[in-house]
């Protein structure tokens, strides 16, 4: 992949292309051709109202290139935002790659966030959503937009790519998965990434917890079982919190790599519903033939509350709260399907209604 970071860099041969309602196909000097009230080339083309149960091709896009950006919005509502879908399929496989919820897939869960900023994602307070994440492949790329929110919204979007990249074959293709378990098991960790046999760069994951009893729920530590990991993992962190670099319970700040950026509860005790995040793009993660990722479900409650926190005694617990996870990974094709996706059934319970 040519090195477009630095602002000078003109390399030859590759070259821009975009696709919106205004130009489907990307094709040279056809966008905007459509006609409104103003007449032919004004804003004829904008934007489609798409029914629920409808399946809609963004772009199917042919030879070897990169997707470099998407930007997409619609009604700022959670149900549509945790209803609806992106789908990608890379190089004529027959199973999508990346298969997540519209907001999941744009960097926050539950359907609600605030405005934030990370190295992967944009998102405005009013839900203008922009993806960063750089999407390579070698003969194609099909992009889906599936809804499943149970009403009719209003889509708009672009998608900005380059073809001519010359990538290898065994380039990675960027994978996403979504997992939900309302409620998990107790004693069972929580699966962010499921097992996968291959040679792949893990990028990190969006989590959504709405905890099921007022006590706090983030002792967890995530692990990262690579290669020939068995019953210990290579990687394991010292708590949730702790994995998406904050401490002492989660603050409603959003960082570059790793933070919050939306918390239902402004309170001490960090009860109500968050979505927070953690990429590895300065700290990667690689194995070369297998790869799993998990987190523990374990609180601490309070045993004795003195006056001073010095004298504060608590103790560890397992327990079962409703957990969701978008997770991102590149993985060369071919790659194997990934694990069947939550319905939107599953998906959307209780989704506007604060846990508790």
């Amino acid at each position: 992949m040519h090195n477009l970071a630095l602002p000078y860099a003109m390399p030859s041969g590759l070259v821009s292309r975009s696709i919106s309602f205004e130009n489907p196909t990307g094709a040279v000097g056809a966008g905007g051709m459509e006609a409104s009230p103003l007449g032919q080339g004004r804003k004829g083309s904008a934007v489609r109202h798409v029914q629920d149960g409808e399946t809609l091709v963004l772009a199917d896009i042919k030879g070897n290139g990169t997707i470099r950006h998407i930007w997409l919005t619609t009604h700022n509502k959670p149900h549509l935002l945790r209803g609806a879908l992106i789908r990608i399929f890379w190089d004529g496989q027959p199973h999508p790659s990346i298969e997540l919820p519209l907001g999941d897939f744009f960097g926050f869960a539950l359907g609600m966030c605030s405005a934030f900023q990370t190295a992967l994602h944009s998102v405005s307070s009013t839900k203008g959503m922009n993806f960063w994440v750089p999407m390579p492949f070698v003969r194609g790329a099909r992009v889906e937009f599936v809804n499943q929110a149970g009403a009719r919204l209003p889509l708009f979007y672009q998608i900005d790519y380059t073809l001519g990249d010359a990538h290898p074959e065994d380039v990675g293709r960027l994978h996403g998965w979504f997992n939900r378990q309302n409620p998990t098991s107790i004693g069972q960790d929580f699966e962010i990434l499921p097992e996968r046999h291959a040679r792949l760069r893990y990028l990190g994951t969006t989590l959504g917890i709405r905890p099921h009893d007022p006590l706090w729920w983030g002792e967890g530590e995530v692990k990262i079982y690579i290669d020939d990991d068995a019953q210990f993992a290579t990687i394991v962190g010292t708590g949730t919190e702790d994995y998406v670099g904050h401490a002492f319970g989660i603050q409603d700040e959003a960082f570059l790599y790793n933070g919050c950026n939306f918390r239902e509860k402004d309170d001490v005790t960090d009860t109500g519903a968050v979505s927070i995040y953690r990429w590895h793009i300065n700290d990667p993660i690689f194995c070369e033939r297998r790869m799993r990722v998990t987190v523990q479900q374990i609180g601490h409650r309070p045993t004795y509350r003195a006056r001073s926190i010095d004298d504060y005694k608590a103790e560890l617990y397992e327990r079962t709260d409703d957990w969701s996870s978008a997770a991102l990974w590149y993985e060369a094709v071919p790659s194997a399907p990934l694990p069947p996706l939550a319905s939107a059934e599953q998906r959307l319970a209780g989704i506007d209604i604060p846990a508790g």
